[in-house]
């Protein structure tokens, strides 16, 4: 779930694939596929695909898929109009979400969202009720078997204009402006050292404690949301505690 820890956000999503690998696969490949639509086969001028294809890596998408979506986004018109809509809205105890879709009906995907909202005790709000607890930042995961210590990433990411390094429990997270993204992914590169993960994503200022019992309701409606076909990414401001393993 975006917008608490990077690192559990991965392997939230790494855990989902196990569980349903098509509909993971589908939903980047899609990315994939408008991104190169939108912006051309190279990565290195196309930043929504640079991002769709970190993504495609970190949740394992095998490279004959990624390849097709690429080949799909340079082929002939498909008659299917995607466009990106956020919605916003507040989950069970107020928490604030944001959920990103890639939709090609939005009357149908506008519905399917504000019905998971209902369901689970939360509700749809207008374009602006949360988003102004959010900002748009950059943000690279490096694992902590990297081998780099968090002093050894600060002193390459902020000189490169990062605004912070934090140590997480399984790696570090680097987070930047978004138009600083691209001088940091060079020093980065340039220093050899490996991003597992890099994103554009809403971090929330600040964070919602919660309740056990809410904890329960606010996971479950973000896994529904997270399993919409349109949607591609969602955000909270909810502190949720990383999930036991199995």
């Amino acid at each position: 779930m975006s917008g608490h820890s990077k690192w559990a956000n991965i392997k939230h999503k790494k855990g989902k694939a196990d569980a349903a690998r098509g509909q993971i696969t589908t939903k980047i490949g899609r990315e994939i596929t408008i991104a190169v639509r939108m912006g051309g086969p190279d990565p290195t001028g196309n930043m929504k695909l640079k991002l769709a294809l970190s993504k495609a890596k970190a949740n394992n998408v095998p490279k004959d898929n990624i390849q097709r979506a690429i080949q799909k986004g340079q082929g002939a018109a498909d008659a299917s109009n995607y466009e990106e809509i956020t919605y916003e809205g507040y989950g069970p105890a107020g928490v604030a979400v944001m959920v990103s879709t890639l939709t090609d009906n939005r009357n149908r995907t506008a519905a399917d969202v504000r019905h998971v909202f209902s369901k689970y005790g939360g509700n749809m709000g207008e374009t602006g009720c949360v988003n102004w607890m959010f900002k748009r930042k950059g943000v690279f995961s490096i694992d902590s078997e990297s081998g780099y210590t968090e002093d050894d990433l600060m002193l390459v990411a902020l000189d490169a204009g990062a605004e912070d390094v934090k140590a997480e429990e399984e790696g570090f997270e680097i987070v930047t402006a978004p138009e600083d993204s691209d001088a940091v992914e060079k020093a980065l590169a340039d220093n050899n050292i490996e991003v597992m993960m890099s994103e554009i994503a809403m971090i929330p200022d600040t964070m919602a404690e919660l309740s056990d019992e809410d904890v329960v309701k606010v996971r479950k409606m973000l896994e529904a949301l997270e399993d919409l076909d349109d949607v591609q990414d969602v955000y909270t401001n909810a502190d949720l505690p990383e999930e036991d393993e199995e």
